[in-house]
């Protein structure tokens, strides 16, 4: 049985794409140094802020139709 899937609303995709977006200039930002702790300490946000878009997104897909 199939998850019938549907396009997110506008809001959804623009909060994932935030967060996404959020997730990766920490990334960059970890990489290069800017922050003292380097990117130990940066990359962990990163991770955690795209996982988090991605998982909106995820929702927004799969739960509209219900």
């Amino acid at each position: 049985m199939a998850i019938p899937l549907t396009p997110p609303t506008k809001n959804i995709f623009h909060l994932s794409v935030f967060l996404a977006l959020i997730g990766l200039i920490l990334y960059f930002l970890g990489a290069f140094g800017v922050f003292e702790g380097g990117f130990q300490l940066v990359g962990h946000y990163a991770f955690w802020a795209a996982l988090l878009g991605w998982l909106v997104l995820l929702i927004g897909v799969s739960a509209k139709g219900v």
